[in-house]
């Protein structure tokens, strides 16, 4: 077994979020009269890298929901409208927390889903919270391998789309139209440009299928409950394509988790060639987002994706057999 490598904060704990009573109380009244009862209590969503308002709350009547805010003028507010129209047209098989109501009061828009009781799998993985959540993505897949009408009535665009445009760093870097970012100097990458260029520039391809994806799976956009059973969150960024590309990205943490992270891959019949692709391209784009400045989404967001990008790559050089990869370095929470 590898060592285990371990993030510097725990992903439940990374997000800035408004409590109950900072939200205008105009907004406060809007979301107690919809839910017909006064709000007795609000519990704050620990994972997260925005600084919107999200959390669990409960009433006097024993209703419990989870709400979701942001002001109209943030970039927010579009996510969480979009999180609506996807979860809303989720097929039934797909283990998701579903909308009950949204509403616009003050400048701001709401978001209400049902609640779901359950944690962020914590860091080293268990199998059974890998399982678990496995399982559930494969049924999701399966369900989602020919998307209803209605959720691409929504606007889904493709993975390929994706990469293309937002996911080919290492290229930019080898024409020189960006700098090796400074995370990425003392891991494989300045030695081994060139083929990270070339493993991007292919990935496109081999990513494509007519399947939507979820985009953003990673262990803090999954809950598991009480039953053991996996529920997946923040549907915001769904594309159409293969859906072992989104299994590569929830097994990064895996992968730092010491555990056999190519043995599930090959029971999803993922291409060697696209996982490295895949590995290569997750890898350019969190270390060149890492090296940017302080984020004002979180301050923990810079360390989840220099983390994220120095596992993938790590993952990528064991996988490729390159000589000189760095050492994994073991962490251990205290």
């Amino acid at each position: 077994m590898r060592p285990i490598t371990l993030p510097d904060v725990p992903y439940d704990a990374t997000a800035v979020r408004p409590d109950w009573s900072d939200l205008p109380e105009t907004v406060r009244e809007a979301i107690a009269g919809r839910l017909g009862s006064p709000v007795s209590t609000a519990r704050s969503a620990g994972g997260g890298f925005t600084r919107a308002f999200a959390a669990v709350l409960g009433t006097g009547s024993g209703e419990r929901v989870f709400v979701k805010a942001a002001p109209l003028d943030d970039p927010v507010s579009q996510w969480y409208a979009r999180e609506a129209a996807v979860t809303e047209a989720l097929p039934r098989e797909v283990t998701a927390a579903r909308p009950r109501w949204t509403l616009t009061a003050s400048g701001w828009f709401v978001l209400c889903l049902d609640a779901i009781d359950g944690r962020i799998p914590p860091l080293p993985w268990s199998q059974a919270d890998l399982d678990a959540v496995l399982r559930t993505w494969s049924a999701s897949a399966t369900a989602l391998a020919y998307p209803p009408p209605r959720l691409l009535e929504v606007g889904v665009p493709t993975l390929p789309e994706i990469l293309r445009d937002e996911m080919s760093w290492w290229s930019l870097i080898a024409r020189r139209r960006e700098p090796m970012p400074e995370p990425a100097r003392t891991t494989v990458a300045p030695h081994r440009l060139s083929e990270l260029a070339e493993l991007e520039r292919t990935l496109p391809g081999l990513a494509a299928g007519d399947g939507l994806c979820h985009g953003d799976l990673r262990v803090d956009n999954v809950l598991i409950d009480g039953d053991g059973r996996a529920w997946l969150c923040d549907w915001t960024w769904p594309c159409l394509g293969a859906p072992w590309y989104d299994t590569v990205t929830l097994l990064v943490s895996a992968y730092a988790s010491g555990l056999d992270t190519d043995a599930v891959l090959r029971s999803w019949g993922a291409p060697e060639e696209g996982v490295d692709g895949a590995l290569a391209a997750l890898a350019g784009y969190w270390l060149v987002r890492a090296g940017d400045g302080p984020s004002s989404a979180s301050p923990h967001s810079r360390q989840h994706q220099r983390f994220s990008g120095e596992q993938a790559l790590a993952w990528l050089a064991e996988r490729r057999g390159w000589d000189g990869a760095p050492q994994k370095r073991s962490w251990f929470r205290r």
